[in-house]
């Protein structure tokens, strides 16, 4: 699918297709004018001709980040912004330097998990978070009017290189883990961060937690060895590595490091939903993280049972990330995250964070004395199955009045799509955002039966 997707957060599409120079120029100039509008960014008023904002820009390893780079920062410089330029950093590390380089907003040009041919534009505003959904939408409405504010050639901004864009990061990391402890275990561990952009940081700070690493896709040069997206069909060769190198655990990020799969010392796919419950159930022992928890619609149960357990409050918000971090704040989470391996630990960031699941698992491992299987096998058993059918999105409102109708003794949730929740299930129906097809996401107690709350809702789907 060739066309460009605009989200709240930014936008991503096919480089030199539907992503050309023009396109991330008039956008990147829409995000300027908004910060532009007056001294306070991003509220109402005209370009401010004083201002002058500070946008950090990086980029993950893809082969086309460095060429549309180059486009972003001109475009800033252009239009007023100095921009600060991190070079190869992951996503959640640009989060850490917009606060501590108290700038107004960045600028990540990554495609997360898409293919090579793909790359995009991920925004961040003055918080260190990716953009709140009102304030993405009024960006993308600038760009689709075409605002911009360039400046005369006296007010073209500065390019400044930011050295050693890690270290805050790094820092922050470290100081919500036991690093003595950790490093007293010696881990070994294999790090694959298949040519992205976590390879830098994570073989960084894996060391300074004493472990012996083993580096697969070290350069982030975006020549993926395997398909980007971290699951369990696209690592089945990295299972094989972890158990021929002797490594306790692996570590698989995606291509701009704010999601984390785990591989046990066996070789077997453990997976992204778990990378989450790990964390959750180590904040959850944590006092400086024992607090109010925050999951997305589509995550593990097993998050809540934890919660449950400990007697902490355990909220759903939206799929996406912007909705997990709008929730948080909204209820003074301590922790959260979605269960596609992206925990978020509000001391480091209000970002999904693949170091941050990586020193926590690790941190957890070495507290207990546990193996990550040890540590699986004592998590509440859930299974989840994941389907999708191609449906148009004017149907969708009535395929999900019947659906709530089938079935009477689910409590019906809505808010993103429709959510039917049993005792020991659910079942989790909505619309893509960016294709004509419903997804369904079922857990239960085993995989037979997630799959046939899926199959079922496909059934229902096909005959409405």
């Amino acid at each position: 699918m060739n066309d460009l997707i605009i989200s709240v957060s930014g936008l991503r599409g096919v480089v030199g297709q539907s992503l050309t120079p023009d396109v991330i120029a008039r956008y990147v100039a829409a995000f300027a004018y908004q910060l532009r509008r007056t001294a306070d960014p991003l509220v109402a008023g005209g370009p401010d001709p004083l201002a002058r904002p500070r946008v950090i820009v990086g980029r993950d390893g893809r082969d086309s980040g460095e060429v549309l780079a180059d486009i972003v920062v001109a475009a800033l410089r252009a239009s007023g912004c100095d921009a600060w330029v991190a070079g190869v950093v992951a996503t959640p590390t640009i989060g850490v330097l917009v606060r501590q380089r108290s700038a107004d907003g960045a600028i990540q040009i990554t495609a997360s998990h898409n293919p090579p041919p793909y790359n995009g534009i991920k925004l961040f505003g003055p918080s260190g978070r990716v953009l709140d959904a009102k304030t993405g939408a009024e960006i993308g409405a600038a760009y689709r009017e075409g605002r911009a504010a360039w400046v005369s050639h006296d007010r073209i901004a500065e390019r400044v290189e930011i050295a050693d864009p890690h270290a805050a990061h790094l820092d922050a990391v470290l100081a919500t883990v036991d690093v003595a402890r950790i490093a007293a275990r010696r881990f070994r561990v294999l790090l694959d961060s298949n040519h992205g952009a976590g390879g830098a940081l994570g073989e960084r700070l894996l060391a300074r937690l004493g472990c012996q690493v083993v580096m697969v896709g070290r350069e982030p040069d975006g020549r993926f060895e395997h398909p980007p997206e971290p699951t369990a069909e696209n690592l089945t060769g990295l299972g094989q590595q972890v158990a021929a190198a002797g490594c306790e655990i692996g570590f698989c990020q995606d291509p701009d490091a704010d999601r984390l799969a785990l591989i046990d010392a066996s070789g077997r796919y453990i997976g992204e939903e778990y990378t989450l419950a790990l964390c959750v159930r180590r904040a959850l022992a944590d006092p400086g993280t024992r607090g109010p928890v925050v999951i997305n619609a589509a995550t593990s149960s097993i998050n809540e049972r934890l919660a449950v357990a400990a007697g902490v409050p355990i909220h759903r918000s939206a799929v996406g990330e912007a909705n997990v971090v709008d929730k948080m704040l909204a209820v003074g989470a301590s922790y959260g995250g979605e269960g596609n391996g992206g925990p978020i630990d509000p001391r480091v960031g209000m970002v999904r964070d693949s170091f941050v699941g990586m020193a926590q698992v690790l941190d957890l491992m070495s507290a207990t004395g546990r193996t990550l299987t040890e540590l699986v096998r004592e998590l509440p058993s859930m299974a989840i199955h994941k389907s999708k059918v191609t449906l148009d999105a004017a149907r969708l409102p009535a395929i999900l009045s019947a659906l709530a109708e089938a079935y009477p003794a689910a409590r019906a949730e809505y808010g993103d799509g429709l959510r039917l929740v049993w005792p020991d299930a659910w079942l989790l129906v909505r619309g893509s955002n960016t294709e004509p097809i419903v997804r369904m996401i079922a857990e239960a107690a085993t995989q037979l039966q997630a799959e046939g709350l899926c199959d079922a809702a496909a059934r229902l789907i096909a005959s409405a």
